[in-house]
């Protein structure tokens, strides 16, 4: 594996992850984060900068392994194969989460939808940049 376009992957990846997550986690049906403010740990309008950037940090760690587990696999070989591996991976790992998280935590149903959804793009996104870069 050549490290610095893997690492290149992880970091574009990454910063590409951390926008869609803005979209996807944030943005997406942001009135109905206000429906259950008990479940949140802030209140409106508290500073989240920290939680931002450690946010980032992990997710761009998150896309680094998921980029290995590509490459471990061979998943890199065509952009149809990864996008197959961040398919697999969305069913396998974080749907699961979040629906469980809807069915016992009071979370509105559309928040766990546009969650699962962040996730699938971020995979999505990751494995097409590293089919890209290291390929």
């Amino acid at each position: 594996m050549h490290w610095t376009r893997f690492f290149l992957a992880a970091v574009l990846s990454g910063a590409a992850a951390s926008m869609t997550d803005w979209i996807f986690m944030g943005m997406l049906f942001h009135k109905n984060y206000f429906e259950t403010p008990e479940t949140w740990r802030d209140k409106p309008g508290q500073a989240e900068t920290k939680k931002i950037v450690v946010s980032a940090i992990l997710g761009t760690v998150g896309c680094a392994a998921f980029i290995y587990l590509c490459y471990w696999t061979g998943a890199l070989i065509a952009y149809r194969t990864a996008v197959r591996m961040a398919a697999v991976v969305w069913i396998a790992a974080p749907v699961p989460v979040i629906l469980t998280n809807v069915l016992w935590i009071k979370i509105n149903p559309l928040i766990g939808l546009s969650h699962s959804l962040g996730w699938l793009v971020r995979f999505l996104v990751t494995a097409l940049l590293a089919v890209w870069l290291l390929h």
